[in-house]
């Protein structure tokens, strides 16, 4: 734990997470204002990088970082006033978190170099008064001209804003606004009765039920101290792993789609609905609503059903490389797909972007290896780095993926273990913090909660990767043409309902 220890201030603490661990609040103490800026910025300079920043509590900050490398989290907590100093300007990927902390309790980062709303903008206020009223970045100049796109959108999908300042048809700036869809969806996770929490966490990100859904009763198993049979944690692999193939499959098809290769979008749409399908045989649903529950599984597959998925697995396989390699040696695709959105992994790094978009860009990272739990401290599936950090990279990296997981697939559904598929769950441990890390198809996905004395739940965080990600997709336009913003929005991918909560 050297990487993220400070045994000379002893306020920083560090645990590793080979698995999902609940820590005793009295182990985590408490710190000065000061030394938590000082010691977030020496765990990040050691090599972490910001997993989450949030308010527990009011006068009490909060943060979590991760060491890939050694697969450790350490975590700093501090009591502040009404105003803490910000960190954004060295540590560009809290820029987000601090927003959120001043818009949701009135507390703030002082020094932030653009503290505008996150979720709550004016638009959404009635009456709005001028002081709230959000203010868009404007580039001035001759020539230079705006285009705002949405919330509403011409086709069936969630709404954002999308301002863009353009030079002719030259993207300078796209600035987005979400918060459409804010739910108070943490409210609801603390607030629900235990049996009602996991819909709840299903509907964070409808594409993303079994990844919310495995991080929420992660953070319950661990809060009650225990673990999911290895059948379970098997099956709940597989269905991860279904939910990740569906959904980049559908990317993959909807790029084809963006450039007008509508052979790859009608042989991928088709595909995308075979993983579907296996899913619903596996779970009752086409999207694993219902599979999952807090120490365990609902559903146990029989020898018919197990065969009967890997029969159509195989077959959805075959025709699935097909396509994918008539997609990438398609001119028509390599030549709209190549160079453009491009993000160096310098400007990943710092914007703290996950998931496929992150390893696109040649950072090295992902929750299944660097912090396992489940079936994955037993069985590793390989990371897919690609350091291109194009629309191209964004698709390669998914294609390969899709590969890594089906051999993971088969070899799960051969050599299914035996046993039972559900723990009963025990009442939760008092005075309790847990970290929840789930490496979901966007993305680290975070759930973190909070007990009282009496074990009840007082604090409930969700990060979304797409909360790490919106930021990059602004600044992966930079230069490009307004034309390929739709391209490269797709390439991204990222929620606005995960964002919003």
């Amino acid at each position: 734990m050297a990487i993220l220890s400070t045994p000379s201030t002893g306020i920083v603490k560090a645990f590793r997470m080979d698995n999902c661990v609940a820590v005793p609040m009295a182990d985590i103490p408490l710190c000065h204002e000061d030394d938590f800026r000082r010691c977030v910025m020496q765990c990040h300079e050691d090599g972490a990088r910001l997993v989450a920043l949030f308010m527990p509590e009011p006068s009490e900050l909060m943060a979590v970082l991760s060491a890939d490398e050694s697969g450790e989290l350490a975590v700093v907590r501090a009591k502040i006033g009404n105003s803490f100093s910000s960190l954004t300007a060295e540590l560009p990927s809290a820029q987000a978190f601090e927003r959120e902390i001043q818009e949701a309790h009135g507390v703030r980062p002082e020094g932030h170099p653009w503290p505008k709303p996150l979720r709550r903008h004016a638009d959404l206020e009635e009456p709005a008064s001028p002081e709230s009223a959000h203010s868009f970045f404007a580039v001035q100049g001759s020539g230079i001209h705006e285009v705002a796109v949405g919330p509403v959108h011409a086709g069936v999908i969630e709404p954002g804003h999308f301002r863009f300042q353009c030079a002719g048809e030259t993207v300078l700036h796209l600035e987005i606004q979400l918060g459409y869809q804010h739910r108070g969806v943490e409210a609801a996770l603390r607030n629900a009765a235990p049996g009602s929490r996991i819909s709840v966490a299903e509907s964070i990100a409808g594409d993303t039920s079994i990844g919310h859904g495995l991080a929420h009763t992660g953070a319950m198993e661990a809060l009650a101290g225990v673990e999911p049979p290895l059948r379970a944690q098997a099956l709940i692999g597989i269905a991860l792993e279904l939910e990740r193939l569906s959904n980049h499959v559908g990317d993959l098809g909807a790029l084809c789609n963006d450039v007008a290769f509508l052979p790859g979008a009608a042989w991928l749409g088709r595909i995308r609905g075979d993983f579907l399908n296996s899913l619903l045989d596996l779970s009752g649903n086409r999207l694993g609503r219902g599979f999952l529950c807090p120490g365990g599984i609902r559903f146990d597959p029989d020898d018919t059903c197990r065969k009967s998925i890997l029969k159509k697995l195989n077959a959805a396989d075959k025709d699935l490389q097909h396509v994918l390699d008539v997609v990438f040696r398609a001119p028509t695709v390599v030549s709209r797909f190549e160079q453009t959105g491009k993000l160096s992994r310098a400007l990943a790094d710092t914007l703290g972007l996950v998931g496929p978009a992150a390893r696109a860009c040649g950072c090295d990272r992902d929750v299944r290896r660097d912090h396992p739990s489940g079936i994955f401290r037993f069985a590793q599936i390989p990371v897919t780095v690609n350091d291109a950090g194009d629309v191209m990279a964004r698709a390669f990296t998914r294609a390969v993926e899709t590969r890594r997981s089906m051999r993971f697939l088969r070899e799960q559904l051969e050599l299914l273990p035996p046993g039972p598929i559900a723990v009963t769950m025990p009442a939760l441990l008092p005075d309790h913090f847990v970290v929840s890390l789930t490496e979901g198809w966007r993305g680290e996905i975070v759930h973190m909660a909070m007990t009282d004395s009496r074990g009840a739940l007082v604090f409930y965080k969700v990060v979304d990767p797409s909360f790490h990600n919106w930021l990059g997709l602004a600044m992966a336009m930079r230069g490009q043409l307004i034309s390929d913003f739709p391209l490269c929005n797709k390439s991204f991918n990222l929620s606005y309902a995960g964002h919003d909560l």
